[in-house]
């Protein structure tokens, strides 16, 4: 079965801590995975960030729901149990647990209340249907605007000159670490004339080794053709590293045309062209920034202190 999601757990992951033992966020994590039948492929599922597994996540966020809402409570470092409030919950044998069921516990209330940016109206429809965790949210938002930002750019890449789109190419390349300084970047760059090869930049600031470069602002696919006939200009050269970079996509059998060969051809197509402008904060500017935190458990690990 797919991940379920946090609202879904509350309830198996309650009914775990019901012998009122102290248990372990790792160990409820195993348990519940295995109640849930989950399979290697959906234990390794992650967050949009990538940053966690999707089911750990949800496994935390409910038991953080839970320990709001008085149901559990936290006895150390990913240690909680059951609490007499908890306890009475199971004793009426509830169909399922999820937000609205907790919104009766005022805790529960307060702490919504509290990180919600909706109005009270809205509030009681959030509880209901909300189903991803606040990370979830957070990281799909972060990637929802990054993906219309790379649309942007890239709309605004095909319809700059060419000249531009090459001084953008060596920007991003510096920016990356090559080329050493820009001026020696852009000195490289349109100075070989070769056909099918638009210039060439230093792979590294002592200038070992030389990368060849073709960028071109192509509307349809580019095909294996267009890619052979690179390689055959890096041949001419006895060079053995290129970069293709094109505003639009190339085709599978290019891509797999790369793979094939002795010489190492990177390509980089539109949308990988845009992310990579983003990643390197080339034709972009921050406009804001959210750091997220979390406890610092060793700093309360007085156990810790006392022994030094």
């Amino acid at each position: 079965m797919s991940v379920p999601d946090y609202q879904s757990i509350m309830l198996p992951l309650l009914k775990i801590t019901e012998d009122c033992r102290e248990h372990r966020l790792n160990e409820v994590i195993e348990t519940l995975s295995s109640q849930f039948l989950l399979t290697d492929s959906d234990r390794k599922e992650l967050l949009p960030s990538g940053r966690q597994p999707k089911f750990d996540n949800r496994v935390g966020w409910a038991r953080t729901y839970l320990v709001k809402a008085g149901l559990l409570e936290s006895t150390g470092r990913g240690k909680f149990r059951i609490t007499e409030r908890g306890l009475e919950v199971l004793r009426t044998n509830p169909n399922e647990i999820n937000n609205r069921f907790l919104s009766q516990f005022p805790e529960f209330l307060e702490f919504k209340n509290r990180t919600s940016t909706q109005g009270a109206d809205d509030n009681d429809a959030d509880l209901e249907s909300l189903d991803r965790t606040p990370e979830e949210i957070l990281d799909s938002t972060h990637l929802s605007l990054r993906k219309s930002l790379a649309d942007e750019l890239l709309e605004r890449i095909k319809n700059c000159t060419p000249k531009f789109f090459e001084r953008l190419v060596v920007d991003l390349l510096v920016a990356m670490g090559y080329g050493g300084s820009r001026v020696d970047a852009g000195q490289a760059l349109g100075q070989s004339g070769d056909d099918g090869i638009d210039g060439m930049i230093n792979e590294d600031r002592l200038g070992l080794d030389v990368i060849y470069l073709q960028a071109k602002r192509w509307e349809g696919t580019v095909g294996r053709p267009i890619v052979q006939a690179f390689a055959g200009s890096l041949e001419g050269q006895r060079a053995r590293k290129g970069i293709l970079i094109t505003t639009s996509r190339f085709s599978q059998d290019a891509k797999e045309y790369v793979t094939r060969i002795e010489k190492k051809i990177v390509l980089i197509d539109g949308e990988q062209l845009a992310n990579l402008m983003i990643d390197f904060n080339v034709g972009v500017t921050e406009v804001t920034r959210y750091v997220i935190k979390k406890v610092d458990l060793d700093y309360f690990d007085e156990g810790g202190l006392l022994s030094e």
